[in-house]
């Protein structure tokens, strides 16, 4: 009887565990699996649990990944253009010049992750998660971001040019060099901040807090800094544009 038992108990682990050759699938379990350099495009993954899985190169765009396991995986150079991610866990991943341009990454964790080089040009990231992320040099050009966490997170040369960043959270972010042209930062955090050399013409920083940020060498020009709280913790006039008076 206990040899019964036994013998059922491993087929059912078995049966839960899934192979890395088992095809694509919803809630398929890839972990640890190699999957550098395939093409899963298009394919549906929702729910997969594939931690510390190596995507290098790989081809995953328009792939439905909504609340898939991904913390801690290989992802570098790996193409997520016009995927759904909304929910995936991403967290520690090393994805250096991977590519999330037009992905959907609403409340998708990325904390911690190495996303240096990464393009998320015109992606969709409400509410995600990026606490102290390294997104050296990466592009979030016109990307849709409300209320996304860059808490001290390095964005050293990161490029955010015409992206909605409205309420987001940069408390204690490096962001020397940083580009945010025409960026929408109202009421956005940005006390603390190291913004050395940052350029923020044309963006729109009403109501947004500056407190103690470092802004040697950073560009205001035609800024909207009305009602902003200033680095001195002074609160700029209502009318504020380029300087805050």
């Amino acid at each position: 009887m206990k040899t019964m038992s036994l013998v059922l108990l491993i087929c059912l682990v078995t049966n839960v565990q899934a192979a890395c050759d088992d095809p694509p699938a919803p809630g398929v379990n890839w972990s640890g699996c190699d999957k550098s350099g395939v093409d899963l495009s298009g394919v549906d993954l929702q729910k997969a649990v594939m931690k510390r899985i190596n995507l290098e190169g790989a081809n995953l765009s328009g792939a439905r990944m909504n609340n898939v396991d991904l913390n801690f995986s290989n992802l570098k150079n790996a193409r997520f253009t016009n995927a759904s991610l909304k929910q995936a866990r991403l967290v520690g991943v090393e994805a250096s010049q991977a590519d999330f341009s037009q992905a959907r990454m609403n409340a998708a964790r990325l904390s911690r992750a190495n996303l240096k080089q990464a393009t998320f040009t015109q992606a969709k990231l409400d509410n995600a998660e990026f606490y102290e992320s390294n997104a050296t040099a990466a592009s979030f050009r016109q990307a849709n971001m409300p209320a996304v966490n860059f808490e001290r997170a390095t964005l050293i040369r990161t490029i955010f040019d015409q992206a909605n960043a409205e309420q987001a959270n940069l408390k204690g972010a490096e962001m020397e060099s940083a580009s945010l042209i025409k960026t929408n930062l109202f009421r956005a955090k940005l006390d603390n901040a190291d913004l050395t050399d940052a350029n923020f013409s044309g963006a729109n920083l009403r109501k947004a807090s500056l407190r103690e940020a470092i802004i040697d060498g950073a560009v205001f020009e035609a800024a909207e800094l009305g009602d902003a709280n200033w680095v001195d913790y002074q609160r700029c006039r209502s009318t504020a544009v380029g300087q805050c008076r």
